[in-house]
């Protein structure tokens, strides 16, 4: 199995077991809340409060698999169109509707047809009617040149084997001026090219994690500019080295995670030009 294919069947499992378990997910956790039974997550931690979600169908926030809130941290603007790359069940594409108000639009792009189908539902319940979730592939958005004003995702960059195609296709389809605005998982370090080379740790956002510099290299070569990446959650050295040892990888690869500091990150850039309007 490639990795497109074992990350949509992640999602879409993940969608499965909200849809048929009271509880929904049993945690917030980056690319983790279905994970198999046993497998910890290095990436864990309530991401959305209470006044926050308020009035936002309760499955939509159970059904969360993101590493941050961006949504909490993007600029965002009465009228603006928003874009969620990878919006899975919804909730930062509802959170996003409500910001930019009815004159504005929220976009989520999802390539697995169960989660599409439980954000339509998250929607619904909402009442939000400036959301639009469109089926695609976060390396071929189906939208045009120029038509988004900000794009935000939650922990999914890193689930592609594509980055560059993914920040080139983000770079087209925003305005001049327009702002990407994303949480991710980033790494400070080396991972070695075993741990790379693991689907499982694609899916559990360690695997595909960008080192640092590598991250805002790749954005810099796509055309953007104001690149900045803030931390918003280091992990402590054990939490991917359990994830690790616990997918059966050798010890060695999993001291070699531990040497590299994995973490949350809000990752700001800007498309040169003058925002419009």
């Amino acid at each position: 199995m490639d990795i497109k294919e074992a990350v949509r069947e992640r999602y879409a499992d993940a969608a499965r077991r909200v849809r048929t378990t009271e509880a929904g997910c049993c945690r917030i956790a980056c690319c983790g809340s279905a994970a198999p039974e046993g497998l910890g997550e290095p990436v864990a931690l309530p991401l959305y409060d209470a006044a926050q979600v308020a009035g936002l169908p309760s499955r939509a926030v159970q059904a969360s698999m993101g590493c941050g809130n961006p949504t909490a941290l993007a600029q965002l603007n009465p009228g603006d169109v928003v874009l969620d790359l990878g919006s899975g069940g919804g909730i930062d594409v509802l959170l996003s509707a409500r910001r930019v108000g009815p004159t504005g639009k929220a976009y989520g792009l999802d390539m697995t047809d169960e989660m599409l189908e439980l954000a339509r539902e998250h929607q619904r319940a909402a009442g939000l009617e400036n959301v639009e979730f469109v089926k695609g592939e976060i390396e071929h958005i189906p939208l045009p040149d120029g038509s988004v004003d900000v794009i935000i995702s939650n922990c999914v960059i890193n689930l592609s084997a594509d980055k560059d195609r993914v920040f080139a296709e983000a770079f087209r389809v925003l305005r001049p001026g327009g702002r990407f605005a994303v949480s991710d998982v980033v790494v400070r370090g080396a991972v070695p090219p075993g741990i790379r080379r693991n689907i499982a740790l694609w899916t559990a956002c360690i695997a595909g994690a960008l080192e640092e510099s590598e991250y805002i290299a790749k954005l810099a070569r796509a055309g953007f500019e104001e690149i900045t990446i803030e931390p918003t959650r280091l992990y402590v050295p054990g939490e991917a080295r359990e994830s690790v040892a616990a997918r059966g990888i050798d010890t060695d690869g999993g001291a070699g995670v531990a040497e590299a500091t994995f973490m949350s990150a809000f990752v700001r850039a800007r498309k040169p030009g003058l925002a419009q309007g």
